[in-house]
């Protein structure tokens, strides 16, 4: 799991380890005409964990807002006073800049490998709008196939859905549509009865009633103290009301249809040992950058297949519908060539809006939509982009 330093600094960090002291609304207190949650199937499968085995198993899964500290310190604390005799198992597993389409394939590494999880909260709407805002596709195959793939693992599974707030998703709301990632999100969440908790719309309705305005309690996507709180009473409310009418445990049932015959449901990282590597191509135990860039926890000093030349060439042979690769996308990364079987071959630019100065986690699907069954991909570097000819692949996505 990423731990560490916050990307926002030390001072930050400061200002969120006083957050429980400071003066700010009851948590139980509503904000304007409504509540912003919607509980669904609800939480009483984690309550009765919690309650009668005296032990519980909480992961927090998404990009940077769930990294840094803040609200999830807030709901930790909640937990431990709510059931005090229950021991709990806390799983931070957020990861900057990721958005569902990585969530998807990380979940046996960075979630589930410590057993069945007994609650999961996963918030992904803002970096999908930043990350892959023309590909909603992706966003309904990722979060129904994680909600799938969690569910499989264990039917008794509770999984809450957060949608975090950017200024563009608020802007959309104030126009009376709906941001692309939270309809997605909420089509998955309604199908399959998960509880979900649109901090978007309520942030956007209380600006709109005056209550406070972006620049006072957020002024960025990475709330200060203020923002935090305001999430983590929304939260508490939506808990506190969850578990006052949670009622006798029910395993969840998974639709037989699903929504997009395509979800990674079964999304895992391939070996980076089985990939076959031709001349150009290496495998790094420890990969760092040899350009002067910033790094992320997790994607520097780790084993990645690299190349920094154009023409250098891997394949990988693969069981099922979808390959992908995540990458550390920086100042070098390159526009890649990748064949799947044979065909013609594609190309896609790996060079991300903020790898100027910056080697950041970046997933790139290569192919999702293959019938079921062994294929080979072959991936190539090119020199389309002038000095842009490196590639440094952290994972093997498969679906």
């Amino acid at each position: 799991m990423n731990q560490g330093t916050s990307v926002l600094g030390a001072a930050l960090l400061a200002a969120v380890a006083t957050l429980a002291a400071e003066s700010a609304p009851p948590a139980d207190v509503a904000p304007g005409k409504a509540e912003y949650h919607q509980l669904r199937q609800g939480l009483g499968n984690c309550k009765a964990t919690f309650t009668q085995t005296k032990a519980g198993r909480v992961a927090f899964l998404g990009g940077s807002i769930t990294y840094n500290g803040g609200w999830r310190d807030e709901l930790m604390r909640y937990f431990q006073q709510r059931f005090p005799e229950t021991t709990f198992d806390f799983i931070a597993a957020g990861i900057p800049s990721l958005g569902s389409n990585a969530h998807a394939f990380r979940l046996e590494r960075d979630v589930l490998a410590r057993g069945p999880v007994d609650l999961l909260f996963v918030e992904a709407a803002v970096n999908d709008a930043t990350n892959i805002p023309d590909q909603p596709e992706l966003m309904l195959r990722a979060m129904e196939g994680l909600v799938r793939h969690l569910r499989a693992a264990n039917p008794l599974t509770d999984i809450v859905a957060m949608h975090f707030v950017t200024p563009e998703a608020i802007a959309v709301y104030t126009a009376g549509g709906v941001p692309i990632p939270e309809a997605q999100h909420e089509r998955v969440a309604e199908y399959y009865g998960c509880p979900s908790l649109n901090l978007t719309l309520e942030v956007s309705e209380r600006i709109k009633a005056g209550e406070f305005t972006w620049a006072s309690a957020f002024g960025d996507v990475h709330p200060p103290p203020t923002g935090q709180r305001i999430y983590a009473n929304s939260m508490m409310r939506m808990l506190d009301t969850g578990f006052a009418r949670a009622g006798t445990p029910t395993a969840h049932v998974l639709p037989d249809r699903l929504l997009d015959p395509y979800s990674y449901t079964q999304g895992h990282f391939g070996k980076l040992q089985a990939a076959t590597l031709g001349q150009g191509f290496a495998l790094d135990p420890a990969w760092k950058p040899t350009r002067p860039a910033g790094t992320r926890d997790g994607f520097v000093n780790v084993p990645a297949l690299t190349a920094t030349a154009p023409g250098a060439e891997l394949s990988y042979d693969f069981t099922g519908t979808a390959i992908g690769l995540l990458l550390a996308a920086g100042p070098d990364s390159c526009i890649l060539e990748f064949s799947i079987d044979g065909a013609a071959p594609k190309r896609v630019d790996t060079f991300s809006a903020w790898s100027k100065g910056l080697y950041l986690p970046w997933p790139i699907m290569l192919a999702d939509t293959l019938t079921p069954g062994p294929h080979t991909v072959t991936v190539r570097t090119t020199a389309q982009a002038e000095e842009r000819t490196g590639l440094h692949i952290i994972q093997i996505l498969v679906n």
